[in-house]
């Protein structure tokens, strides 16, 4: 799978759905016009005597731009309204369908096992760690959702952990994080705030209907055109809903088999997901959904979700044979009468100590792996967390030691410093600082990275005074020494990344493309480049031919600079500008980046400052890299 070009055409299908959108608008405002001249011609003498083509002819024009401006209001009005209302992300979606988060820390082996899974996929894929939901179903379903990896939330039904094993619930999450890495999440929230103008003349004509029939019904005649109105706009509406449907369908269903094809890549292993779709349909209640806003997400779910009439042409999904068979072509078509999973929690094998990469990676293999983790990278993920302390484990999955443990890795040296430090912090934070210190101290900063993505769902947790109690003390104890370091760079950009939406709300739901190319921004990419090759050595000659490297993959006439850059100031605003690039110029700056890292053989905080730097330009970097 191609990260940049995936992005790029999730970008494209937003303009097709745009166009989708307006030829049903265009449709709809037509429909609405002639129900108004049938209502008039029914509603009067002179329409009555001269019928509809005739009272279209006597209506003035600015009747009809009327009735076209108050439907395009509507509409408008509708998909706005909808729009700002999913401004959280996944998490509206979540909330809108009944779900709950799953406790970080909980000790049910059924969600122990499938926070086990998200947490490895998400560290494989380069991303912080989503916040987990489940919703009370009894259809075997999931779906993610966000405008982006930063406000991504994953949820499963109560059947899917109930039904499914640990090797099934990778096949089904590493389908969901397929759709995360290649922005089809961002377009699923973009449609269901858009169809929901659609609908919303139905609405308008359900109400019409429920008014003319509260105000006196048949024994009224003045209540009659209302009463017609209505009627007619709720027929609009349906047709509304059933080329909502079809845009649905038209969207959705390819994505699909390419999500199935990506999780076969991700876990190296077809019959996970096989299986679970074999489970699906050998369940009674297969994937469908009770609750009666399922039909708005309908296009976000693992499996088809509810049944809709002509199912066939309107389906969101493919046919779950079709499906089984483009995985598993030799499949005999029989599904699995599935039984509840033993409540036994069945680690992976083989994923003892940590596994260190080798230094064989070359910057195309670096731009190659960008959003687009492998078996290879599932097994690394396993394998860092299996090799982190069990106490640190633990810790990032409560709030309070979360919290204890984040300030642990920010705490200096100064024995003075720390003492001041630690006496304005919160109490019940404090108390977990020791027994933490004593365990972390042999962690290099890539470990230490995976503990501030693992530690993600557990801070979301967190009231809003806590998070700016927690934000204020981050920021204080950075500024200690009074001068930011690398890691503690890094450590604040994917903090702020992971956390500032979900407790302040998007400052912008997506970064507005700016720049085609990287030609009108060479003074933010030599800034790039010479920060990672000061990273790199303190030896000039050493940073010289790191940022050469970088410039001759990148293909741009750049000038090193050589002054050291207190607190990363004119790496932010470089960045700053960078997350503005269009998505085919990323893989060049990446390559440009990769190159300046790989020259020396780079250190675990250059590789972590090269993970930094790719998550800011929404670019996730899968951190088995060889780097």
């Amino acid at each position: 799978m191609d990260f940049f070009a995936a992005q790029d055409r999730a970008r494209r299908k937003t303009w097709q759905l745009v166009v989708l959108f307006a030829i049903a608008v265009i449709g709809l405002i037509l429909a609405t016009n002639l129900l108004v001249a049938i209502v008039v011609a029914f509603s009067t003498t002179a329409g009555v005597a001269g019928g509809v083509g005739q009272t279209v002819h006597d209506q003035s024009a600015e009747t009809w731009w009327f009735i076209t401006f108050a439907v395009l209001v509507c509409i408008a009005g509708a998909s706005l309204y909808k729009y700002f209302a999913l401004r959280s992300g996944g998490r509206a979606v979540v909330e809108m369908l009944g779900g709950r988060q799953i406790d970080p820390g909980t000790q049910v082996l059924a969600e122990r096992r499938l926070l086990n899974v998200v947490e490895e996929m998400a560290i494989a894929s380069g991303i912080r760690v989503p916040a987990v939901y489940r919703i009370d179903e009894s259809g075997i379903n999931a779906f993610a959702a966000g405008f982006g990896t930063d406000d991504a939330v994953v949820c499963v039904t109560s059947a899917t952990l109930e039904y499914l094993n640990r090797e099934e619930l990778q096949g089904v999450i590493g389908h969901e994080f397929s759709h995360l890495l290649n922005g089809d999440s961002r377009l699923n929230l973009r449609l269901i705030a858009l169809l929901n103008g659609i609908l919303f003349i139905g609405i308008v004509g359900r109400l019409l209907l429920r008014g003319g029939a509260n105000s006196g019904g048949r024994r009224d005649s003045n209540a009659m055109p209302l009463i017609v109105l209505g009627v007619g706009l709720l027929v609009i509406g349906y047709a509304g809903t059933f080329c909502g449907n079809l845009i649905k369908a038209a969207v959705s269903r390819q994505r699909e088999f390419l999500a199935d094809a990506a999780s076969v890549q991700f876990t190296r292993n077809p019959g996970g997901i096989a299986n679970a779709l074999k489970k699906i349909g050998g369940s009674a209640s297969g994937s469908h959904l009770s609750n009666t806003r399922a039909n708005e997400a309908s296009h976000m779910f693992f499996g088809q979700a509810v049944t809709l009439f002509m199912n066939s042409l309107m389906a969101t999904h493919p046919p779950l044979p079709v499906r089984i068979r483009a995985i598993e072509p030799r499949w005999d078509g029989k599904f699995i009468a599935g039984a509840p999973v033993a409540d036994t929690e069945d680690l992976p094998p083989g994923v003892a100590g940590f596994a260190r990469p080798s230094s064989s990676a070359t910057h195309d293999a670096v731009v190659d792996a960008v959003g687009n983790p492998t078996a290879a990278s599932l097994t690394h993920a396993q394998a860092t967390i299996a090799g982190l302390p069990p106490r640190c484990v633990d810790a990032s999955h409560d709030a309070w030691s979360a919290r204890a443990l984040l300030y642990t890795l920010l705490l200096p040296d100064d024995r003075a410093s720390r003492a001041v430090l630690t006496d304005v912090l919160e109490p019940q934070v404090v108390a977990h600082l020791p027994e933490i210190e004593r365990v972390i101290g042999t962690l290099d900063d890539m470990q230490r990275l995976t503990l501030v993505s693992m530690s993600v769902p557990a801070l979301m947790t967190m009231s809003r005074p806590q998070y700016d109690r927690f934000v204020a003390d981050v920021v204080a104890l950075i500024r200690a020494d009074r001068r930011i370091d690398l890691f503690e760079w890094v450590m604040h950009r994917l903090l702020l990344k992971s956390l500032k939406s979900h407790f302040e709300g998007p400052t912008s739901i997506a970064t507005r493309v700016q720049h085609r190319n990287l030609d009108a921004l060479r003074d933010q990419v030599a800034q790039t480049l010479s920060a990672i090759a000061r990273a790199g050595s303190n030896d000039v000659q050493t940073q010289l031919r790191a940022f050469a490297a970088g410039v001759a993959a990148i293909e741009l006439d750049l000038q090193f600079v050589a002054d050291d850059d207190p607190n990363f100031t004119r790496l932010n605003d470089a960045l700053r500008e960078l997350r503005a690039l269009h998505p085919l110029a990323k893989p060049r700056l990446i390559k440009g980046c990769a190159a300046c890292a790989l020259t020396d053989g780079p250190t675990s905080s250059v590789r972590a400052l090269l993970i930094g730097i790719a998550a800011t330009l929404d670019c996730p970097l899968p951190p088995d890299l060889a780097l």
